[in-house]
């Protein structure tokens, strides 16, 4: 019997690209072929030449359909099957082979906001709800609106056999998280725009919309982010501590690269406050969600496992992130090394006073 296969790509919106899908009936036996779509219609291309090709490169049980439907996660395609400007896939392809032996992985924290009719879902429909405090993962009475669609999208990932780990209401009404992983360089971004996707669909049937915004609602209120979960072989390794700080140095030398490329909104959600560092500044430390980069507090007991960059914005795109992550980590531990240089006379004042080396590095000598 025929089976539907549901394509879903990432298309040319600006300035936060966003998801398309359509449905194919496959024969009986076969599996999803490459396909086509109308570019012009997803800012991917012009009128006069507007053929993008699909190619599926991730496939999961559907959970909204039959018991033989498929969704299909498909690369952007130019017509001569070269990687489409919009298809970030490719690169962190690339980026995952040249440093397969690090054995990176990650998991991502995806929050997001309901909203219905304009205004963030369950507020009341003249001015606000109650200040934050009793939302984070909190439960009873009708402080947690959207639990039902929250169930339903947990549900359909398991059965889709995606990698979720978890759910929790976050510190915003109307906010929620859900985090993927632990997955390899390329799967956490295939499989957490397959949970994007079916977010969305499973809203769609409440008369609800789903905001990956980074500042949904300006004022007093938190921020949504995808905190980004890393670790090599080496940081996992008994005594691996020294590789998560070098992993965080190695964050340091290009942060104003990565926060250029973590989500739309960044300056608007790394302001310093709701449990946010500077966009401007650097710095990582033990157990501190006021840093750019936090190190778990079991990991400094265990003085191994992985780091938490805590700037990618909720409308990050995971292929981005992760390739970031492994070029800039995994490519600082296989640079030369340079001959230090001669020491001064005297002490010279620290260059980074933003980075909160010294007390990470205290951890690391226990």
């Amino acid at each position: 019997m025929a089976y539907q296969a549901e394509y879903i790509w990432i298309d040319g919106a600006e300035p936060t690209h966003g998801l398309r899908s359509k449905t194919k009936i496959v024969a009986d036996g076969k599996k999803p072929p490459v396909w086509g779509f109308d570019g012009s219609s997803t800012n991917q291309a012009t009128g006069s030449f507007s053929d993008c090709v699909l190619q599926p490169v991730f496939t999961c049980p559907d959970p909204l359909r039959g018991p033989n439907d498929v969704l299909v996660m498909c690369e952007v395609l130019n017509a001569d099957l070269t990687p489409h400007p919009t298809n970030t896939r490719a690169a962190a392809v690339a980026a995952a082979k040249k440093y397969a032996s690090f054995e990176p992985m990650f998991g991502i924290e995806q929050e997001y906001t309901f909203f219905q009719d304009g205004r963030p879902y369950g507020w009341p429909d003249v001015g606000f709800p109650a200040p934050q405090g009793p939302y984070y993962c909190g439960v009873g009475g009708n402080k947690l609106p959207g639990r039902d669609i929250v169930e339903a999208h947990t549900l359909a990932c398991l059965r889709a056999g995606l990698a979720i780990e978890g759910t929790n209401a976050e510190v915003m009404m109307g906010q929620w998280e859900f985090q993927v992983g632990v997955l390899s360089t390329v799967a956490v971004g295939d499989q957490l725009w397959t949970a994007r996707w079916l977010l969305q669909r499973i809203a769609e049937d409440y008369g609800v919309d789903v905001s990956f915004d980074a500042k949904p609602v300006q004022g007093d209120w938190n921020g949504a982010g995808a905190h980004t979960n890393f670790s090599t072989k080496q940081m996992r390794a008994a005594g691996g501590f020294d590789a998560i700080i070098a992993g965080c140095e190695a964050l340091a030398t290009r942060a104003l690269e990565h926060v250029e490329n973590y989500g739309v909104g960044i300056k608007d959600r790394l302001t310093g406050a709701h449990e946010t560092a500077p966009w401007s500044s650097f710095s990582y430390g033990v157990s501190n969600r006021g840093s750019s980069v936090r190190i778990p507090g079991a990991v400094a007991r265990d003085q191994r496992g992985y780091l938490e960059d805590r700037r990618p914005n909720a409308n990050a795109d995971p292929y981005v992130v992760a390739r970031l992550m492994v070029e800039t980590i995994c490519g600082a531990a296989t640079a030369p090394r340079r001959a230090p240089a001669a020491k001064p006379a005297r002490a010279a004042a620290p260059a980074r006073t933003s980075r909160a080396a010294t007390g990470a590095k205290a951890v690391a000598r226990r």
